[in-house]
């Protein structure tokens, strides 16, 4: 039996922190949203405690540009940097992957003991999808750790860069990636996978059977909701994660065997 990764987003608080960890969440991940702003005491105090437990932390910059993540890398210290930028239909694209990879790079240099998660942007549907998931993969997973599955809104055929929830990123969507494309590049990847996009206790069951991943991912579907039922941000209902663990941990243990990950 293989321990699968949760890993729950987007966690701000110390209180917040503690609580995932004795619900048994493997990766808790913060985000820094601003690159002007990117000093958060309170974040760095959720990343000191998950750090002195058996946790692990994760980061994500929503940027970019090197000496910004460098110091913002330096100032935080994580187990773990997410990168997820949308790799979708741009001027120069592949220059662009060029310069992450370059990153990447960069920070393994000056972090080497900080792991490097990369988001793989999947649509929800494989019908008219021009993303060329695999071959992102391959040029990214010499310099990555983890891969991580998440879902890109497709604009008619084409992901549309600026219509994502935080526009020229992907994930926070809620919803189901194509679970058969994750599947490939969790069979064609020699690194972990991770399934993201619209999990929850519903579905993560189906999810691990079917995609064969290293780990689960959940954001949008474990945060707590308004009155309209909405998903509220950096707010999470720890029944909905509590919920979502129960059903990962029963997965291990099921009858029916999970094939190992490469």
């Amino acid at each position: 039996m293989r321990r699968i990764i949760i890993q729950i987003y987007e966690v701000l608080t110390p209180l917040e922190a503690e609580t995932l960890i004795e619900l048994d969440v493997d990766h808790i991940g913060g985000v820094v949203v601003s690159e002007a702003d990117w000093k958060l005491p309170q974040l760095k105090e959720t990343i000191d405690i998950i750090r002195s437990s058996a946790a692990r932390s994760s980061l994500i910059p929503l940027y970019n540009h090197p000496e910004s993540v460098l110091r913002t890398l330096d100032y935080y210290r994580p187990d773990i940097v997410h990168f997820c930028e949308a790799l979708v239909e741009r001027q120069n694209l592949w220059d662009f992957c060029d310069q992450l990879i370059q990153l990447q790079t960069i920070v393994r240099k000056n972090f080497p003991r900080i792991k490097i998660m990369r988001s793989i942007p999947i649509a929800q549907s494989d019908s008219n999808n021009k993303i060329p998931t695999i071959e992102f993969a391959k040029r990214f997973e010499a310099e990555s750790d983890f891969f991580l599955t998440d879902t890109i809104l497709m604009n008619s055929s084409s992901p549309d860069i600026d219509h994502q929830p935080v526009p020229g990123f992907v994930g926070i969507t809620g919803q189901i990636c194509n679970w058969e494309t994750a599947r490939k590049l969790v069979e064609s990847a020699n690194i972990p996978v991770i399934l993201a996009g619209g999990i929850s206790s519903q579905n993560v069951t189906a999810g691990i059977r079917q995609v064969r991943p290293a780990g689960v991912d959940s954001c949008t579907q474990t945060n707590a909701q308004d009155k309209s039922g909405r998903p509220i941000r950096f707010k999470k209902d720890f029944v909905k994660v509590k919920n979502l663990v129960d059903q990962v941990r029963a997965a291990e243990k099921s009858s029916s065997p999970i094939e190992p990950q490469r």
